[in-house]
């Protein structure tokens, strides 16, 4: 992450961390829609919604984070991002907990991932920050992307209601 200037982020609730996103990439925030699931998928993308005529896979951060799987509350979001994976963009869409807001980020905030004591996968964090006294996980979405869609192994997931 750039050390100076600001980013437009979206707040959300991720399994009871608080995550920004990066605004320019997010196409739009749904409430749960109808899911297709995908047999023999992996859990962190087992299913498919669409978005206005468009198939998009359904992806879980709770899986890339090793957070357990969660049943939808009516404060479920869907946000549909424009990710970039090797070279090209790839349209998804992310559950979330909850969505907060589209505010500012001063980058020159955000802290390096510590080496030790970060209950999250490190390759997978581009920073972190604090904001109304909470810390603020900044994912790096490409990685969790790259890292997922290269993996061959397949895991089911229960379904969790979505």
């Amino acid at each position: 992450m750039s050390t100076a200037g600001q980013i437009d982020v979206v707040t959300l609730r991720l399994g009871g961390e608080w995550m920004a996103l990066p605004a320019d990439s997010l196409r739009e925030i749904l409430e749960p829609v109808a899911v297709t699931r995908v047999p023999l998928s992996r859990a962190f993308s087992n299913g498919l919604i669409n978005v206005r005529g468009v198939v998009v896979p359904l992806t879980d951060l709770r899986v890339a984070f090793g957070m357990p799987p969660a049943t939808a509350t009516e404060d479920t979001r869907m946000l549909v991002f424009d990710v970039p994976l090797d070279g090209e963009t790839v349209t998804v869409a992310i559950t979330a907990d909850k969505v907060h807001e589209v505010t500012t980020l001063d980058v020159s905030t955000l802290d390096e991932v510590p080496s030790v004591g970060l209950r999250w996968p490190p390759e997978f964090v581009q920073g972190i920050g604090k904001q109304q006294d909470e810390f603020l996980l900044v994912p790096d979405l490409e990685a969790i992307f790259k890292q997922h869609a290269m993996r061959g192994t397949t895991q089911k997931q229960p379904d969790e209601g979505m």
